[in-house]
C-alpha cells in the first residue's frame, strides 16, 4: 500500500495512534491547530534541525527505521548542548506519494524509540507531498535551571569531550564501501542468538559479512561504527553541567565546531593530539579504508558527543582534550610541535555528502 492510497487523513490519524502518550504538562496535543502546554518556572530552549534526502542522508544507505531514530537524536542533541532536558517534539514530514505504507511504519518505529529513550513527548507537526525526496525536519522545546552558550569560555578554561570522536565518519565510508543499508536497531531487538548481533538477523549477516570479508574487515569492528553514524545517541550533559563555562555538540567535526566556540568566546584554544580519543574500532577500520584516523576525528562529522569548557579546578567527568588561549588556535603533535588549525569539517554550500 502507499501513501497516495490511505492519504493525509488516514496518515495523521495513524500518528495520533502511534503518538498518544501525553506529558501531564500538555494540556492540547496532536490533532488541534496548536498544541498547548503549560510551562515549567525555568529557561525555556527551542531548537529545529531538518534531515533532507539526499543532502543528510542517502536512502539506499539508511532504513527508515533508522531515519526516525535520528531526526529525534540530532535534535535532543542541541537541547543537551545547551545544558537542558528536552520535553516536547513537533516534527515536520514531507514524502512522495508512492512512498510505501512499511516504510512510514517503520519510520514511526524509530522515532517512537527515539522518544522514548529521551523521555520526550511528539505534540504535534505538520504533513506534506513532496516531488523528490523524503524531508523530515523536528523542533524539540526543552527546559533547564541555567543555560550554557557558545561564548561562555575564558582564557585558562580545560577542553573536555564527552566521547570518542570519528566513528561515524568512518561509519559512513564503510557504508559507502558496502552499498547497501544495515538493519540496526536500537534500542537492541532480541538477538537471533545466543551471542547475539546488535539487532541484525541472521540471514541480513551473512551478505553483509561476505562483504566485510572483502574488505579484511569484522562485523565486531565496524557495528559501532555503522551505529554510530546511522542511530547517534545524544549525550546528556547532567554529570557536568554544573562546572560547564560553554559548550556545543559536535555535529560537523571537532575543529569546525570548536572554532565556532572559539568565535563566539572571542578566545583561542590550544589542543593536544595525543589525547583525542579515538576508539580501537575507528583505528583498525581506517586503516583498512586507507584513512588517517586523526583525520576523521578531528574533522569527520555527526559524532553528536558534547564540546564544553569548565575552569581548570573543577574535577569534570570527560575526556580533556586542551585548553582555552588568548587568541592562538593551535594543535600540538606528539613531539609538543604547534601547528595552527582552521576550522575544518562539515559546511553546507561548500561541502557535499
Amino acid at each position: 500500500m502507499k501513501l497516495s492510497q490511505i492519504g493525509e487523513l488516514f496518515l495523521l490519524e495513524e500518528i495520533r495512534k502511534n503518538f498518544k502518550k501525553k506529558s501531564k504538562h500538555v494540556v492540547v496535543g496532536i490533532g488541534d491547530d496548536a498544541a498547548v502546554v503549560r510551562p515549567h518556572d525555568k529557561y525555556l530552549l527551542i531548537t529545529t534541525d531538518m534531515i533532507i534526502e539526499g543532502v543528510h542522508f542517502d536512502s539506499n544507505f539508511i532504513t527508515p527505521y533508522q531515519l526516525g531514530f535520528k531526526v529525534v537524536s540530532v535534535n535532543i542533541s542541541d537541547i543537551y548542548a545547551m545544558g537542558g532536558k528536552p520535553f516536547y517534539l513537533l516534527l515536520n514530514i514531507a514524502m512522495n506519494k508512492n512512498t510505501a505504507k512499511k516504510f512510514i511504519d517503520r519510520l514511526f518505529d524509530g522515532i517512537k524509540d527515539a522518544i522514548r529513550l529521551y523521555d520526550t513527548t511528539l505534540i504535534g507537526g505538520d504533513l506534506s507531498a513532496s516531488n523528490v525526496g523524503t524531508s523530515l525536519s523536528a523542533t524539540v522545546i526543552g527546559y533547564g535551571e541555567k543555560y550554557i552558550k557558545r561564548s561562555g569560555a575564558s582564557r585558562g578554561d580545560k577542553i573536555y569531550v564527552t566521547g570518542n570522536l570519528g566513528d561515524s565518519a568512518c561509519g559512513l565510508a564503510l557504508l559507502k564501501k558496502i552499498k547497501r543499508p544495515v538493519f540496526l536497531e536500537k534500542p537492541p531487538l532480541p538477538p537471533f542468538n545466543k551471542g547475539g548481533q546488535g539487532g541484525i538477523t541472521k540471514s541480513k549477516l551473512q551478505p553483509l559479512n561476505s562483504k566485510l570479508s572483502e574488505l579484511g574487515l569484522s562485523w565486531k569492528t565496524v557495528e559501532p561504527l555503522l551505529r554510530r553514524h546511522l542511530m547517534p545517541e545524544a549525550r546528556n550533559p547532567k554529570k557536568f553541567i554544573k562546572n560547564a563555562t560553554s559548550m556545543i555538540d559536535i555535529s560537523d567535526g571537532l575543529l569546525i565546531d570548536l572554532s565556532r566556540l572559539c568565535n563566539e568566546s572571542k578566545v583561542g584554544a590550544r589542543v593536544y593530539i595525543n589525547n583525542i580519543p579515538q576508539s580501537p574500532e575507528l583505528k583498525k577500520a581506517a586503516s583498512f579504508l586507507g584513512i588517517s584516523p586523526i583525520k576523521l576525528a578531528l574533522s569527520g562529522g555527526e559524532d553528536y558527543e558534547l564540546l564544553f569548557t569548565a575552569p581548570p579546578q573543577k574535577k569534570v567527568k570527560a575526556i580533556y582534550i586542551g585548553e582555552i588561549t588568548e587568541s592562538d588556535r593551535v594543535i600540538v603533535d606528539s613531539s609538543g610541535k604547534e601547528k595552527p588549525f582552521s576550522a575544518e569539517g562539515y559546511q553546507h554550500f561548500i561541502n557535499t555528502k
